[in-house]
């Protein structure tokens, strides 16, 4: 049986090396690492077509909230089936989306009253940009054409929002490229001095962002932030009194702030949004990844009337939001979407993740005395620990040694899937993992760190 197993297995990889060109890979490390077809998933667990089993310690890029094939969000996703798969929504409409929109504008903050249907992550940035940028120009700004970024940040890979990411591996060779971005020093507390507090480090970085605004508001349409945690820039976290700062230099200089809420939203950083722990309401919210539990592809931006409001007009003003997607607002999409808010609902899981958070905390904090990690840091159900050559002066690895690949590899051969950011191992768990499945990561996350730092 294992023999045939294998063999079903090497002809799986061989037949996807043909005809598949796959994401942030290096498709050469494939002739001497090997990928892993997985055949199912249950819970926090994946199935490969050997019987091997690996805990997604990542959430499958941090999609996935309550585990793989969810019996709730299943049973709701086939209902849907039965009646309908898909209709435009342009002149069309269905209640999946309406009950979905309804119920995202009904926990975000009351400023907030309309939602516009993407389909990813990167559609939404790019889509915010348009709106942003369209919404001054409908109001007579028409100098109004930059946007202000962190160093650092990562908001998606489609040229718009490349163009306000500032992380090279991604962007440097598309440069030429790009829409020209203003970049401001992260508020990274990483980078902190040891005299100040991260509140303190968080305000003083700040400094910069506020002279950028003063200097570049008239020509400024939006700053775009990932709050909390810029997650594809190595998992790097701040203080939230710099978005209560930030919201405040908004207001007064007249520029949209839009919070990528996208890897950071529902539940991962303690809160149902991250930009709640500064109290504050953005312009612009983008939504994806979790929304639909880590099922189907489907992303919001959520939005002010008073911006809704400068693109209701009459046809001939040609000032209407033309932007659009075949599968916008997708039915079981929005199905699934409405399944994973019922399980926030009915579950209490905000609450229960805090318990699980404080036991992460718990069991990773002796990593901070290990001779090769300068950082171990969380927010919320998000929690990173920073390899690196020299603690003292944090000096890192190489990055041509790949640290991080031997990691990775250690961790699947011990039946944990991580996926580390250059040096940075990071723990992002789908919400119903168990306090022994958490023990057996942070087992293998700690010998997985041995391993690559020897």
């Amino acid at each position: 049986m294992s023999n045939i197993l294998t063999k079903n297995k090497s002809q799986i990889i061989h037949r996807d090396l043909k005809v598949v060109w796959h994401p942030c890979t290096q498709m050469k490390d494939h002739e001497k690492i090997p990928m892993i077809p997985i055949k199912k998933g249950k819970g926090v667990w994946l199935t490969d077509y050997e019987n091997n089993k690996y805990i997604d310690a990542i959430s499958s890029w941090w999609v996935n909230l309550f585990g793989h094939s969810n019996t709730y969000i299943n049973n709701k996703i086939t209902k849907q089936l039965k009646n309908l798969e898909h209709v435009l929504l342009a002149g069309f409409t269905h209640m999946p989306a309406i009950q979905l929109a309804e119920r995202l504008i009904n926990i975000s903050p009351n400023k907030i009253k309309k939602c516009f249907f993407t389909d990813n992550g990167s559609s939404a940035i790019d889509a915010a940009m348009k709106m942003s940028f369209h919404y001054w120009a409908n109001k007579g700004y028409k100098k109004k054409k930059k946007f202000i970024a962190l160093s650092n940040s990562y908001h998606g890979e489609t040229l718009g929002s490349l163009s306000v990411s500032n992380i090279d591996l991604y962007k440097k060779t598309y440069k030429s490229l790009m829409k020209e971005t203003i970049i401001v020093p992260s508020p990274d507390s990483y980078l902190k001095n040891d005299k100040h507090t991260k509140k303190q480090h968080a305000e003083l970085m700040f400094d910069y962002m506020l002279k950028a605004i003063e200097k570049n508001h008239t020509h400024a349409c939006a700053v775009i932030i990932e709050p909390l945690v810029q997650c594809a820039g190595y998992m790097r976290m701040y203080h939230p009194i710099y978005l209560k700062l930030l919201r405040q230099a908004c207001s007064k200089y007249n520029i949209h702030l839009i919070a990528d809420e996208i890897a950071v939203g529902f539940g991962r950083t303690g809160s149902m949004f991250a930009y709640e722990q500064s109290k504050i309401t953005p312009d612009i919210i983008c939504l994806s990844k979790g929304i639909t539990g880590g099922y189907m592809t489907l992303s919001t931006i959520l939005t002010t009337d008073e911006i809704y409001n400068a693109f209701y007009d009459e046809y001939t003003k040609l000032n209407a939001f033309l932007h659009s997607h075949s599968y916008t607002a997708n039915p079981i999409a929005c199905a699934a979407a409405n399944a994973s808010l019922d399980l926030f609902e009915k579950n209490n899981v905000i609450e229960k993740n805090k318990i699980l958070s404080n036991y992460i905390h718990n069991s990773l904090k002796d990593l901070s005395m290990h001779p090769h990690v300068s950082d171990v840091r969380q927010h919320g159900m998000i929690a990173a620990i920073e390899m690196v050559k020299n603690k003292l002066t944090k000096e890192p690895y190489d990055w041509k040694e790949r640290r991080g690949m031997l990691a990775y590899q250690y961790g699947l051969k011990n039946g944990v899937l991580i996926r580390p950011l250059g040096n940075v191992i990071y723990f992002m768990p789908p919400y119903v993992i168990k306090k022994k499945e958490i023990d057996k990561v942070i087992n293998v996350i700690k010998a997985a760190i041995d391993v690559a730092t020897k």
